[in-house]
């Protein structure tokens, strides 16, 4: 099953209406709605409920003054200030906000009061005649004005400073120094959002006769939600269960927890002894859920006459928004994974991560890697220019060789562990791209294009991709006596296709059917300990540690086979879940009924003493049904936990035309090169390509948030957030590359996000090579486009190299 293209079993269920999502669920639930900051920074000097309590259907209004109330009298935590997930120490101002706003609000969308009512509508009319009042105070808008420190986000963090960090290897000053040619780069990259189909929604039911806690959520993270709504509801862990339904997409907006609704709507529900839901609306999730990617980037390379690089000097500025929940991780990821194929020769890095009056920043699909690739490929293509080298050639001079890895980069990754790549052959991967997007042929193919009155242009770009965080994931894997082989695992899925995926995995390990393994994610009743599905980290983990349970079934079974046949274990084999003597296929038991011998319970209906002797281990009538070290039951549980991160990587290559008269951008092809180690699917991973892609379509070309100089957002609906249509998407030529990892037994690497990674930078390096200067600032538009053209064309270079903020 492994490496075979399985059609995806969860499809036909989705496509079909079979689907149950969060909203599907709690039809009887009564709802919630929130009143949210109008401000972007503000004091809460009144909450009027006058006008709302009249109103039909209204069960509750919540302030954070019922919260603390709350907390006073049932000893619960939720008017406390939420988790800060990822600790580190050079996050020194480390601040979360509060389920409900506790006198100050510091971003437009910030929830202040929230409402239950019989049914939305209700909800939101109440929500609708709920009168706050803020003192306006100061709003921090931008990495310009965060810098600038003359208003601060939070009173008691000097400068709006989370964090600092330098990382060096080398003395990369000094060879930037002695280096025969350096270039200066400054470079912008804008904020965008994740805007999955499905926003995040909770439901909750309180069972008070069992004391238990049953919720819903669309998360990625149904074990840390769980583990944090007990911790704030002051509830045993056993006591509280997290189901995730289908979710209808991530890409890293549904990690963070608890979100502020995954504390109040439980809450609620206990305190009024009633299911409740909540389900984000599209507004909702642009004010008041995650966006990402903001940074300014100053770089500084020194290089040789063959383009080899000598020293790389790398300043960022990251925009983290109003609070920290999830660290810095973004900027730690960009700041390491910068880096890309290549030996940088010395290296230092240093970021500054800012507080500003806007929407938080977490994760989003590829997380801080675009922004990385954008500054490392930006700077290759710099050189090339510089040098009057081929691109790709100036890439080659600097790639890791197949014959260094692992190869130590002499950083400490997001995970805490040192950066070391464990496989890949970049250089044999640069030749793949070449001649699928032909490469070596452009120039012919230029030509043609302008004796036609058409522009054209050719951009590249590598990366490596951080896969496979640690600490753990786990897996239970059960045959049952129908024959049946159940997999429980604790990560959730937003359509990445693991009941497939993992099924196969499960099918060869234990020689069995794929359409006999059933797949259970994201259910703390099935599974409970686990850390998440993010950082293309799933297939790695999750599906070595369903290779280690059914590795221990197996085993199991074999030996439990063995005694019954009379043979040894290294003569069996498992074929279409038969266990067969190898070389005489008519000596066998099914799988099935070594699931019948391994339950203890047969001996109390078994007539025969020899038979219950038989399976006793070592046939002495005074032996317990049960070995001391076996347990009943044909199942197993195991765990896997990496040494450290696996290192996935590819190379991106796209043909775009922009239009000599409106500079309206067209991409003409798109192909990509691929290395996730081992491929479980093949198809699957090519969805997962393409996906990537779609979206890095989007953060290159459409997709931006826009805000306003009061911290208002002023495109929070897709009437204004422009997303590329499969009309702009392009059709993707993709081939693979497989070189294993050695870091895990099935050799897999992650895939979920490599296609989004080097979106932006190979479309600035595609819409540069078409227009001939320099592009620095990303998404581009048309209109800018056109701007720039007109800058280069009057000689304003300083337009083109530091375009000024819009």
């Amino acid at each position: 099953m492994i490496g075979s293209s399985v059609v995806r079993r969860e499809d036909a269920r989705l496509l079909t209406g079979g689907g149950r999502f969060l909203d599907d669920l709690g039809r009887d639930a009564l709802a919630a709605a929130f009143v949210r900051s109008t401000v972007a920074h503000g004091r809460v000097t009144d909450i009027d409920v006058t006008d709302a309590l009249d109103v039909d259907g209204l069960v509750a209004i919540y302030t954070y003054e019922d919260l603390a109330a709350a907390d006073a009298e049932h000893g619960t935590r939720v008017a406390e200030a939420l988790p800060l997930l990822i600790p580190h120490p050079a996050l020194t101002h480390g601040r979360t906000g509060f389920a409900l706003a506790r006198d100050e609000v510091k971003y437009m969308g910030e929830p202040v009061v929230m409402v239950v009512a019989t049914d939305r509508y209700v909800a939101e009319d109440v929500a609708g005649r709920i009168r706050v009042t803020y003192e306006t105070l100061p709003a921090v808008v931008g990495i310009e004005q965060a810098r600038d420190g003359a208003a601060l986000v939070h009173a008691d963090v000097p400068g709006n400073v989370a964090a600092h960090l330098v990382q060096e290897v080398g003395d990369a000053r000094a060879a930037l120094a002695a280096a025969p040619h350096v270039l200066d780069l400054d470079l912008d990259v804008e904020r965008s959002a994740c805007t999955p189909l499905e926003g995040k929604g909770v439901l909750a039911r309180w069972h008070a006769d069992e004391g238990r806690l049953q919720m819903w959520s669309s998360t990625q993270t149904s074990t840390g939600v769980r583990a944090a709504v007990a911790a704030k509801l002051g509830l045993p862990l056993v006591k509280v269960d997290c189901i995730t339904p289908d979710v209808g997409g991530g890409f890293g907006v549904k990690i963070v927890h608890p979100w502020p609704e995954e504390v109040l709507v439980p809450w609620a529900a206990r305190l009024l002894g009633a299911a409740v839901k909540w389900t984000e609306d599209r507004r909702e999730h642009f004010v008041s859920s995650a966006h990402e990617r903001r940074q300014l980037q100053r770089v500084r390379v020194g290089f040789d006459d063959d383009g080899r690089l000598l020293g790389l000097d790398v300043t960022l500025w990251h925009d983290n928004g109003a609070y920290t929940p999830y660290g810095i991780i973004v900027p730690i990821i960009t700041a390491t994974q910068l880096l890309g194929p290549y030996k940088p020769g010395a290296y230092r890095v240093e970021f500054t991560s800012l507080y500003t009056n806007t929407v938080i920043v977490t994760p989003y699909r590829g997380a801080g890697r675009p922004q990385g690739v954008y500054a490392m490929e930006r700077a290759m293509d710099a050189i090339a220019d510089a040098l009057g080298k081929d691109r790709a050639a100036v890439r080659a001079v600097n790639f890791i060789r197949p014959d260094e890895f692992p190869y130590d980069q002499g950083l400490t990754f997001q995970d805490g562990r040192p950066l070391i790549y464990d496989s890949g052959d970049y250089p044999q991967m640069l030749e793949k791209i070449k001649a699928l997007v032909g490469w070596d042929d452009f120039a012919a193919y230029r030509a043609q294009a302008a004796a036609q009155g058409r522009r054209v242009g050719l951009g590249l770009a590598c990366y490596v991709e951080g896969t496979g965080v640690g600490p753990y994931e786990g897996a239970h894997v059960q045959v049952e006596t129908s024959g049946r082989v159940n997999v429980a695992i604790g990560l959730t899925t937003q359509g990445q296709g693991h009941e497939t995926a993992f099924a196969q995995i499960a099918a060869d390990v234990l020689g069995v059917r794929i359409e006999d393994v059933h797949v259970t994610s994201g259910d703390t009743r099935r599974f409970g300990y686990a850390v998440g599905t993010f950082a293309s980290r799933a297939a790695v983990m999750s599906g070595n540690a369903v290779g280690l349970a059914a590795g221990k079934v197996r085993e199991k079974a074999l030996r439990i086979a063995a005694d019954a046949l009379e043979v040894s274990t290294s003569d069996l084999e498992i074929v279409d879940g038969d266990i067969r003597v190898k070389g005489a296929p008519g000596t066998h038991i099914p799988l099935k009924t070594v699931a019948v011998l391994s339950n203890p319970l047969r001996y109390a209906f078994d007539a025969s003493a020899a038979a219950a002797t038989q399976f006793a281990g070592g046939g002495s009538p005074d032996a317990p049904p049960v070995a001391e070290d076996d347990e009943p039951g044909l199942e197993g549980t195991d765990y896997y936990s990496p040494v450290r991160s696996t290192f996935a990587s590819g190379m991106h290559a796209a043909v775009v035309e922009t239009d000599p008269e409106t500079a309206e951008i067209t991409v003409l092809r798109y192909c990509v090169v691929h290395d996730c180690g081992t491929l479980v699917n093949p198809m699957i991973v090519e969805g997962q390509v393409h996906g990537g892609v779609a979206q890095g379509v989007g953060g290159a070309l459409y997709e931006r948030i826009a805000y306003d100089e009061n911290g208002q957002i002023l495109n929070a609906s897709f009437m204004d957030f422009l997303m590329p249509y499969s009309t702009e998407v392009p059709t993707i030529e993709t081939d693979h590359l497989e070189t294993p990892s050695p870091l895990n037994p099935l050799g897999i690497k992650g895939a979920g996000e490599a296609g989004v990674i080097p979106g932006m930078a190979v479309f600035a390096a595609a819409i540069e090579d078409a227009e001939g200067f320099p592009i620095r600032r990303m998404p581009i538009s048309p209109s800018e486009l056109y701007d720039l053209r007109r800058a280069h064309a009057a000689g304003d270079l300083a337009s083109l190299h530091h375009p000024s903020p819009r």
